[in-house]
């Protein structure tokens, strides 16, 4: 193996991992403007037509470059069924039915999740090293957002929906590293595919059954807070971020990857510091701080290129 290479690609999952968590975090600005004036499955449904819809312009115009011919297509049905159709019914129903602090602790276990699934299923273990940076950001992330709120709601439906998420977004890094016939442009195209075709004639479903048919089409014309937050998650947090996740997820792999996830949760709570200007306590910062701290720890020191 070329020393030279092989650090280079290290250096660039790693910035690809850390581009995709700074844009998941400033998601958290667009989608609670968003979701004041429409439901989760609407938001959904706009997200991902409008990432098909660019995915498939970039693909027309020869941005994209898809070779799927000849190829099996399982792999990448079981990377778009975890993610986004299993995380993202999971994620979205999951903190509608549960507190802040609640959700932000069951998907805190994200990247505990993503090492027991790596090691069970790629036969993979982690460094001591990245264990001890994912538990240190772990505990960051867990005090951020237990310090927003220790109330809880008891409900057992969005407790199995969150659990759901975290499962489905473990399996997602697992089949993603199992996709090595595909690009990371490959397996996004298929991705944002699916997720249109799911979850778009769903939202029209919800709004047919409610008579809201023509002001859900309607929606992102007449409300440009709603429109921005769709062209933001649906190009910037769907189309590019997916695709430096799948970058990573090839170059370093599942554990070292989920070391960066708590800083998605860092962005948010600055974004809603800085931006926002909501509330916050010192305690929030400590868990910003202690996510930034194991994320380094995570991926400091050598000998860590098969993530």
């Amino acid at each position: 193996m070329n020393t030279n290479r092989s650090d280079t690609g290290v250096l660039l999952g790693c910035l690809c991992a850390l581009g995709c968590e700074l844009m998941f975090g400033l998601s958290y600005l667009f989608t609670k403007d968003a979701t004041g004036t429409a439901s989760p499955l609407a938001l959904l449904g706009w997200r991902f037509a409008v990432a098909a819809l660019t995915i498939g312009g970039c693909a027309a115009g020869g941005l994209v470059k898809l070779r799927l011919r000849g190829k099996s297509l399982k792999p990448l049905l079981r990377v778009a069924l975890c993610s986004p159709i299993a995380y993202f019914v999971g994620e979205t129903y999951g903190i509608r039915l549960t507190t802040a602090a609640e959700s932000g602790a069951f998907l805190a276990c994200i990247p505990v999740a993503s090492i027991v699934a790596s090691a069970l299923l790629l036969k993979k273990k982690p460094t001591r090293r990245q264990v001890v940076g994912i538990l240190i950001t772990f505990a960051g992330v867990l005090v951020a957002v237990l310090a927003a709120g220790i109330e809880a709601r008891l409900s057992v439906v969005g407790y199995a929906m969150l659990v759901l998420a975290m499962a489905a977004y473990a399996l997602y890094g697992v089949s993603v590293e199992k996709a090595r016939d595909f690009s990371g442009a490959e397996v996004t195209f298929a991705m944002l595919m699916t997720g249109a075709v799911v979850f778009a004639p769903a939202a029209v479903a919800e709004a047919m059954a409610e008579g809201t048919l023509p002001a859900l089409l309607a929606l992102p014309f007449r409300d440009a807070g709603f429109a921005r937050a769709v062209l933001y998650l649906g190009v910037g947090s769907s189309v590019f971020a997916f695709f430096l996740s799948n970058v990573a997820l090839a170059r370093i792999g599942v554990n070292r990857t989920s070391s960066f996830i708590g800083v998605a949760t860092a962005v948010a709570i600055l974004a809603g510091m800085f931006i926002l200007h909501e509330p916050f306590s010192p305690l929030q910062l400590v868990g910003a701080a202690m996510i930034v701290c194991g994320v380094y720890v995570a991926n400091s020191g050598k000998n860590q290129l098969n993530g």
